[in-house]
């Protein structure tokens, strides 16, 4: 993983990483570019998919992915280090926000400690934001709730879809709480909140989607959240009829009758592994054992910096796809710029 920094953002670290939950990979790239699709969606043709292969199968169905059982502390922190591109300027659980003292200190910080201004959500890959700068914190921070509250996304996920969306692009809106149920918190839509459903919790959520390449009865999605809610986007695209694959806790809600899907009602719809047809798992090269662990095919791929100047162009971050992630979209053929 490397970082990128901003001229006039000392301190900051940018540390992309396919971290999920807890799982992190490899890489981060940076250009200055400030292209979006969600504001640019209507002047877009869409390209409706491709059947070129993005490259050689492994035989590890998730390789790339890494879990708590099989990393020491020291190996994370060593992988954290190793991201860091440019820099100017719960007790015992293994987790990013656990070893940030030993990266600190491995980076030579001294007595300044590290903060997550910007991370994916648990079970989620991608890029991860730090800063050792208070000031630089606040500064990025005040960027984001601008851009937020302006409509402009920061930030682009790459996902699979088990199923093809309606349409090729689009918005997504539905109003969200968080529900105990079963000993687990899940998010819930709520139809025609009440203001007093939104003074208790309910909060109405935008997403931008749109549809890269589709095949074998599956899309590779970009997906543009506008607002920040847990589990957003896996709560989304499960309204779409098109659940997320790897996505064990809210796919049981969408149903197949007769070839037609439709959804469960979520109050009473326990979480599950995510059930594929045969002729998925085939293409995927999965044991039904395999695809009860496969991981969540959600990735923070992209993220917008502030410039170092006001009139600046955003600062744009990449980072590569996990290992996992590439070997899905070769056997389903489906193929990323």
């Amino acid at each position: 993983m490397r970082t990128v920094l901003a001229p006039e953002m000392g301190g900051c670290r940018v540390l992309g990483q396919v971290w999920g939950g807890w799982r992190r990979g490899p890489g981060v790239r940076a250009a200055r570019t400030a292209s979006s699709f969600g504001t640019e969606a209507r002047h877009q043709q869409q390209r409706r998919g491709s059947s070129k292969r993005s490259g050689p199968l492994d035989d590890q169905p998730f390789s790339g992915l890494l879990r708590p059982e099989n990393v020491t502390r020291e190996e994370l922190v060593d992988v954290l280090r190793a991201a860091v591109v440019d820099q100017k300027g719960k007790p015992g659980e293994l987790t990013l926000l656990s070893v940030l003292p030993e990266l600190s200190q491995s980076l030579g910080l001294g007595e300044r400690e590290l903060q997550v201004v910007r991370a994916p959500g648990k079970e989620t890959s991608g890029l991860v934001l730090l800063s050792s700068c208070p000031q630089t914190a606040s500064h990025l921070q005040k960027f984001f709730t601008h851009s937020q509250r302006a409509r402009r996304p920061t930030v682009t996920y790459c996902a699979v879809t088990d199923g093809i969306p309606a349409t090729s692009e689009g918005k997504i809106q539905a109003a969200l709480k968080l529900e105990h149920i079963d000993g687990v918190n899940l998010v819930v839509p709520v139809k025609s909140p009440s203001r007093k459903d939104i003074l208790e919790g309910v909060k109405r959520t935008l997403s931008y989607f749109r549809v890269v390449a589709m095949g074998s009865g599956c899309a590779l999605v970009q997906l543009q959240p506008l607002t920040a809610f847990p589990s957003q986007l896996q709560a989304h695209m499960a309204l779409q009829l098109c659940p997320l694959l790897g996505d064990h806790r809210y796919s049981a809600r969408v149903a197949t009758v007769l070839g037609q899907r439709f959804l469960l009602p979520a109050e009473s719809t326990r979480p599950q592994r995510q059930v594929l047809d045969e002729a998925l798992l085939r293409r995927l090269h999965l044991t039904p054992s395999q695809a009860a662990q496969l991981p969540l095919h959600l990735h923070l791929h992209c993220l917008y910096l502030p410039g170092a100047r006001p009139r600046d162009p955003p600062i744009k971050l990449l980072a590569p796809l996990p290992s996992y992630f590439s070997r899905t979209l070769h056997c389903l053929g489906l193929h990323y710029q």
